[in-house]
């Protein structure tokens, strides 16, 4: 036990000095307008560098990404019909597909789904 908790707080203690040196020698000193402003070609940027991110493709985005998540967990349900007594199976399933439907409801109701505006 003496041996985890020692190296244990080694662990902390390197991971630690490495954070705090990787802090200290990043920061850049000289700040130059030129260097840090874009660059097309040698001219001036004729418009913004930066285009604002639209908020509805992000919730979009995200909405994917739980739904894709939520799949990934579904699919062991098959592999589990054959060891698993139907009835459980059955109701596990439902019952997650039941909360799908409903984050769906949801979502479509509070407006993140409607894309034309």
């Amino acid at each position: 036990m003496l041996i985890i908790s020692t190296l244990g707080t080694l662990l902390i203690l390197i991971t630690t000095i490495v954070m705090t040196l990787a802090a200290l020698l990043s920061k850049k000193s000289i700040v130059d307008r030129e260097k840090s402003s874009p660059f097309e070609c040698g001219f001036d940027p004729k418009s913004s560098s930066r285009l604002p991110f639209s908020l509805r493709f992000f919730l979009i985005a995200v909405i994917f990404l739980i739904f894709d998540v939520e799949i990934v967990l579904l699919l062991p349900l098959i592999i589990l019909l054959p060891y698993a007594a139907p009835h459980v199976w059955f109701s596990v399933g439902v019952f997650f597909l039941f909360i799908l439907v409903v984050g769906l409801y949801h979502e479509w109701n509070q407006g993140a789904l409607d894309w034309a505006h």
